[in-house]
């Protein structure tokens, strides 16, 4: 089993603005770095949550259909197409109507719709690909709380851009706090 980025997000959950604000940064020189942050940030966030956070479109790729399709980086959104090996070795797609796409769990679930069953596959690796948007959606609509998580994560490594200083002990790591604005939102089924 194995989940590839297909599309990644158009948009990040914060702005350089924002970010800049949040530095109480003014001038220009460091925006490329506080870009890359906003991107350090956000895909650190969504490995702690196992969530996605603005719209992306992942691939699950299988040997075989199990019972049900777990699909990791939640919220889904939605099933963009579903495809299969046969057992004559073709190429086919499956038809969605033929499935249930469950959303409103973490993470989301695809089965069979009533009285359906999964084809058979042909026996070989990567026989089935199931494609799916996740993400809460644009990046109005990423909760607060992670956002206020990547702010501080900016913050941390803006502020620290080196791992230690000669002659100077450690920065002191994130506290419980810090990290318990990502708590509401991780997904221990997948991890």
């Amino acid at each position: 089993m194995t989940y590839k980025l297909i599309t990644p997000p158009s948009e990040e959950p914060l702005t350089l603005d924002e970010a800049k604000a949040h530095l109480r940064v003014e001038s220009t020189d460091d925006d490329a770095l506080i870009t890359a942050l906003i991107v350090a940030a956000r895909e650190q966030a969504e490995s702690i949550t196992a969530r996605a956070l603005c719209t992306q479109t992942w691939e699950l790729v299988l040997d075989a259909f199990p019972e049900a399709c777990v699909l990791r980086h939640s919220p889904v959104q939605s099933v963009t197409s579903v495809d299969y090996i046969d057992t004559d070795g073709a190429s086919q797609s499956l038809t969605l109507t033929d499935t249930l796409l469950d959303s409103g769990n973490t993470p989301g679930y695809l089965v069979t719709a009533y009285g359906k069953a999964w084809p058979a596959t042909y026996c070989v690796p990567n026989a089935v690909r199931v494609r799916y948007v996740s993400g809460y959606g644009a990046a109005a609509d990423v909760p607060q709380s992670i956002k206020a998580w990547m702010l501080l994560c900016i913050g941390t490594l803006y502020a620290q851009r080196e791992s230690f200083v000669v002659g100077q002990p450690p920065a002191a790591l994130p506290g419980r706090f810090w990290r318990s604005l990502l708590d509401p939102f991780i997904d221990y089924h997948v991890l």
